[in-house]
């Protein structure tokens, strides 16, 4: 498993799919419908993203720190 972050190739909207899908070896679109069928399903997935986008750290951020 890799560290979470948000790639900077790849994304649509902020990353966070993108990034879960590397770190659990899916798909990024796979990670999306997965993300899109929850949202029919009462919860809070919009600020789980949101709040997801806000802690996962850019990967151009992750390469300068190491």
């Amino acid at each position: 498993m890799t560290a979470l972050a948000r790639p900077t190739n790849g994304r649509m909207i902020g990353g966070v799919c993108a990034a879960l899908a590397r770190r659990f070896g899916t798909s990024a679109t796979t990670m999306r419908v997965i993300f899109l069928v929850s949202c029919l399903l009462p919860g809070p997935q919009f600020l789980l993203y949101i709040a997801m986008w806000i802690m996962f750290p850019s990967e151009n951020k992750v390469r300068q720190a190491w």
